[in-house]
């Protein structure tokens, strides 16, 4: 049996990472992402509830059938509205039994609403002006997940550039750690330069296993985002390393951030349930129509009729008529709802405003950090030649014996953090225009600029 697992372990195929572009990552997480399907999901509930108000437009119809056996003892008198005791019809007797005996009804009412001063077509505005909400909190939800894979996209080729940074440090470390102990034995230099060296290696490797630990965390927060944890994913970073896009993200107005349109579909949800209060207290007429029928075991003189006498409809009855029913109380409470309305109205209408004040300071923002990435990025290639002079010029002294291991080291940290600081600074451009897009509520113009970047 143990021969046969390690057989099977064996024989499974290893897995296969999945390699997006960060268009692709995007797109994937909008469509795969749980919260995105639950908002979904909350908009088809909200289509529901307009077919449901629509209903209330439609007749009613009741049908009833019963048949029950018991005692006929009936008893003059008045008796208030309630549910506990059934009702009885039929003389008074004389005596009272115990006696029970079969009775039997049957009927069907029929009503409508004809007409209703508008409220039938306010609660319907109610029931739209929810899945309005519905359907915008759904777009926050797609653009906060768009962001989110976006950042985890940039994040992973970020820690990527790191560890390759890292990587190559550690390579030159090698090389020049072993030039240094040739030296040493050969008694051309101290013994403490073969220590530093020595040191310096350690230092990279532990920095490189830093980087490389950054970089499988980033992996599996995109692959989190993309609803494949458990799943090798790679990023194509295309051009995005190799160039700074030209062109800018187009201004939109900070209204259409899905944020602003749900703090505005709230607003005139609360204004479509002060419309339907507004509707509400006014009489009802219903149009009815009944038939029914009812049959009884027991006779008006008290005698009880035998067998199954009862079960049938012995007497039948029509009814048509109108019903006007009007609340006049409910004043008092209809009054103190739209209190609660009106006040929510305003501080939804205020919390839009400081939606909008908040929106637009998150647009300048994130334009002046865009602005300062493109400065950078604009710098970094002269400080990343800088230090690559640096460094060869100071291997080529310490080789002549004109120099120090510490400005080797100083001249080594310098060029690591140049290459780090001269590929994500392209990437921060990238970021910067994510961060324009996200902030204006509509990330397809920066989708758009990597398609025109991106072979």
């Amino acid at each position: 049996m143990m021969g046969l697992v390690s057989t099977l372990g064996a024989q499974a195929p290893p897995r296969v990472p999945r390699s997006f572009t960060l268009p692709q990552a995007i797109e994937y997480a909008d469509q795969h992402y749980p919260s995105v399907r639950a908002a979904l999901e909350r908009i088809r509930a909200a289509q529901g509830q307009i077919d449901l108000a629509r209903t209330n437009y439609l007749p009613g119809a009741s049908l009833l059938w019963q048949s029950n056996r018991a005692t006929a003892n009936n008893i003059y008198g008045q008796l208030l509205p309630q549910g506990v005791i059934p009702p009885i019809s039929g003389p008074v007797l004389p005596t009272t039994s115990g006696r029970s005996v079969w009775g039997s009804a049957g009927g069907v009412l029929f009503s409508w609403e004809p007409f209703d001063f508008g409220y039938r077509r306010a609660a319907v505005n109610v029931a739209r002006s929810g899945e309005r909400v519905a359907r915008s909190e759904a777009d926050l939800t797609r653009l906060d997940v768009e962001i989110v894979a976006a950042e985890a996209c940039l994040a992973l080729v970020a820690s990527e550039q790191a560890a390759r940074a890292a990587q190559a440090n550690v390579s030159r470390w090698e090389v020049f750690d072993k030039s240094v102990h040739v030296l040493v034995d050969n008694e051309l230099r101290p013994g403490a330069d073969a220590s530093r060296a020595d040191a310096e290696l350690a230092v990279a490797r532990t920095r490189l296993i830093q980087a490389q630990t950054a970089e499988k965390a980033g992996r599996a927060a995109l692959a989190d985002i993309l609803a494949l944890a458990g799943t090798a994913v790679e990023v194509d970073s295309g051009q995005m390393l190799a160039s700074s896009p030209p062109e800018d993200i187009p201004a939109i107005p900070v209204a259409a951030h899905p944020a602003a349109a749900t703090e505005r579909a709230r607003v005139e949800e609360f204004k479509a349930q002060k419309e339907a209060l507004d509707r509400s207290y006014v009489p009802r007429f219903f149009t009815q129509a009944a038939v029914s029928g009812r049959g009884s075991g027991a006779n008006p003189n008290g005698t009880d009729a035998s067998g199954l006498n009862g079960l049938g409809l012995e007497r039948a009855n029509y009814a048509a008529g109108v019903t006007v029913n009007f609340p006049v109380f409910d004043y008092f409470s209809n009054r103190a709802e739209k209190k609660i309305v009106d006040a929510s109205e305003r501080a939804e209408a205020a919390r839009y405003d400081q939606t909008l004040q908040d929106l637009a300071d998150q647009v300048e923002q994130a334009r002046a950090a865009l602005d300062g990435a493109r400065q950078v990025a604009a710098n970094t290639p002269v400080e990343l030649a800088a230090a690559r002079a640096s460094e060869t010029q100071a291997r080529a002294r310490y080789q002549a014996g004109l120099t120090t291991v510490v400005e080797v080291a100083e001249s080594e940290g310098l060029l690591v953090q140049a290459e780090i600081d001269d590929s994500v600074a392209r990437l921060n451009v990238w970021r910067g225009l994510a961060n324009v897009a996200a902030a204006q509520g509509n990330l397809q113009p920066f989708v758009e600029l990597l398609g025109k970047t991106t072979p």
